[in-house]
């Protein structure tokens, strides 16, 4: 990937909400990047939300209908207490029994019946819609997470993964939950009230919906100022996530170097500014309701005026001006559920252009169209003219040319920055080449689905990750479906059985978090297992023995000599102790290969691998024990 799509890459997931489509826009007119940045985030949302609904259509229609019966019994019983008024309860001298009366309350209880079990279907039914809508956006957020290349991870922080998959997805679940349905209720109890009102009194209901205009044009206006608070907010938060994930996760460092003052300071401000962003968005919340709240009772007063002259004038009956107020205590209700629907709904859109933005990544290293089957993989890995570069574009691969029989081990050695962990992220597609090609067993990486080439090669780093669970889960990691008798053959081959069987559950013992209880030397022979019960046809060590003691060293290297039996090894080391094993070693200098050679040769040639070696031997001359053999 070239240096500029890197850059942009950043740019575009720190700054535009994750947006690959911005990838290349220049920033000169900032009004003009801002309203188009806005119009393809809702667009893109949209487009995901609809994915996601797609599946259920049919549920949602059926739930439509329940929901406009519901609405229907709503509306129907301030037209009934019209009906009871003017026609069940006559002047005392007409002789009229109360059975209208009765009908009609008869009717009213019918319709706040049919309500109440409409509404009960509708919230149970739509419930499940949104549950299954989260579980299915939660297995697509994290799917896609695993996908993306190391790339994208570089650069994306785990902090914002975590917010992208626990305070986003809360932020659509709040939505859903607590305002969904108030949102639909509301759009088809304005549009039913509206009707009503002028069929019982044109000019009743043309005074009623007078202030219409006005608060269509105030909600536009609270619509646009709280999806910029609200994006403000997911933005605050997502960075309060990431400062406090990466805190805990270094908190070894933070402890050591007294970092505890500097990081509360940095949480504090970034604390501040989320509380800030919500403030902002309770302000706005404050401005609307209230004011919607006054236009409803200023309407309701201009028709109890209005309709109270016209009803003594005999031109409408008591029972339409009671329908009248009924019905505007029913038009404005709405409007205060909208808002409050509008703080969730916002809060839920932005996060869903966040998830949306990550769902359209797309991964750096992209899976073959057409795969090239690689049946039993040798091994054999070349390089052809390949070059390579990161973000600036500076060449740290300016061309390779190299060819590792299969069976072969080699060694990578030179100083930092020589490009030894590039090469070995090449032979792993972890990265593809700016130019050229690398091939295993003649095979191009790019022409071998991604099944393939993580069961052919396996990288070993320093770190060597272990997962929260047992001895045995973590040996097994690559191979799920390995049996307890595999696991221990396995451990036996790189010399783990003996400590594993020393431990208090033995291969059920848990191993904690990251692997802290164990040593960094048993966590290197877990890792050498889980490797060999792996069984790569090429297998990269990286830095494998450089932070181990000397009894970790030499348990490692013993495990090692069994790992690399009869496979194709990449051993990148800076102890040169660990090179001495190898076949054969390639010393870099600037991506470029300036020796190369078995071991013994290149000592005895007193070039560049003879100097290193020279200064290794006398930097642990004095060490007892230390020298092999």
């Amino acid at each position: 990937m070239s240096g500029t799509t890197k850059e942009n890459q950043k740019t575009d997931r720190t700054t535009i909400g994750e947006s690959p489509g911005w990838r290349g826009v220049a920033a000169e007119n900032q009004d003009e990047l801002s309203e188009r940045a806005s119009f393809l985030l809702r667009a893109r949302s949209r487009r995901l939300l609809a994915e996601l609904l797609r599946p259920y259509r049919r549920e949602i229609a059926v739930l439509v209908a329940v929901i406009v019966v519901c609405n229907g019994a709503s509306l129907a019983i301030p037209f009934l207490v019209k009906v009871g008024i003017d026609s069940g309860i006559p002047p005392m001298t007409s002789g009229q029994g109360p059975g209208t009366l009765v009908a009609v309350v008869m009717a009213v209880l019918v319709a706040a019946a049919l309500q109440a079990a409409t509404r009960q279907v509708f919230l149970r039914r739509s419930g499940r819609i949104g549950q299954d809508v989260l579980l299915e956006l939660r297995r697509r957020v994290f799917a896609h997470f695993q996908r993306l290349s190391l790339s994208f991870h570089e650069d994306y922080t785990s902090g914002r993964v975590v917010s992208r998959l626990t305070s986003d997805i809360d932020a659509i679940y709040e939505m859903l939950e607590s305002g969904f349905d108030g949102l639909v209720t509301a759009v088809l109890t304005l549009t039913g009230t509206a009707v009503l009102l002028l069929v019982l009194d044109v000019r009743l209901g043309l005074v009623a919906l007078l202030p219409l205009p006005v608060l269509l044009l105030f909600t536009r206006w609270f619509r646009r100022q709280s999806s910029i608070a609200y994006r403000r907010t997911r933005e605050t938060v997502a960075l309060l996530i990431v400062h406090f994930v990466e805190s805990m996760a270094g908190v070894r460092a933070v402890q050591a170097f007294r970092r505890e003052p500097r990081n509360q300071e940095i949480f504090g401000r970034l604390n501040v500014d989320y509380r800030d962003a919500n403030i902002r968005g309770m302000r706005l919340i404050s401005i609307f309701a209230p004011v919607v709240k006054l236009i409803g009772n200023v309407t309701i007063a201009a028709i109890l005026l209005y309709g109270g002259w016209l009803a003594l004038g005999g031109h409408v009956t008591v029972g339409v001006l009671a329908a009248f107020l009924l019905y505007l205590r029913q038009f404005y209700e709405p409007m205060q559920e909208i808002s409050q629907f509008y703080n969730a709904f916002q809060s839920a859109g932005a996060a869903l252009e966040k998830l949306s933005g990550v769902l359209e990544e797309r991964p750096d290293v992209a899976e073959p169209r057409d795969p090239v089957p690689l049946v039993r993989p040798r091994g054999g890995v070349r390089f052809e003219a390949v070059e390579f570069s990161y973000l600036d574009g500076t060449p740290i691969l300016p061309r390779m040319d190299l060819t590792i029989p299969a069976g072969q081990s080699v060694a990578l050695v030179g100083t930092t920055g020589a490009g030894k962990t590039t090469l070995a992220k090449l032979v792993a597609r972890f990265y593809d080449p700016v130019a050229g090609r690398v091939l295993l067993d003649g095979v191009d990486l790019r022409d071998l689905d991604d099944e393939t080439l993580r069961a052919a090669v396996v990288l070993v780093t320093q770190e060597n990750f272990l997962f929260t669970g047992s001895v045995a889960d973590n040996i097994r990691f690559g191979r799920p479906e390995a049996s307890t008798a595999e696991v221990v053959e396995a451990a036996k081959a790189v010399g783990a059985h003996g400590f594993v069987s020393a431990l208090a559950d033995g291969y059920d013992t848990q191993v904690g978090k990251h692997g802290g209880r164990l040593s960094a030397g048993q966590r290197q022979l877990v890792a050498f297992a889980r490797a060999f019960l792996a069984d790569p046809a090429v297998l990269i060590l990286d830095e494998a023995t450089s932070s181990l003691d000397v009894p970790g060293e030499r348990l490692v290297q013993r495990a090692m000599r069994t790992i690399l039996a009869d496979r194709t090894a990449l051993i990148i080391a800076h102890r040169l102790s660990t090179v001495e094993i190898a076949d054969r070693v390639l010393v870099m200098e600037g991506g470029e290969i300036v020796e190369d050679g078995p071991p013994d040769r290149l000592v005895r040639d007193a070039g560049r691998f003879a100097d290193l070696h020279r200064a290794w031997r006398e930097s642990v001359s004095d060490l007892p024990g230390r020298l092999p053999g």
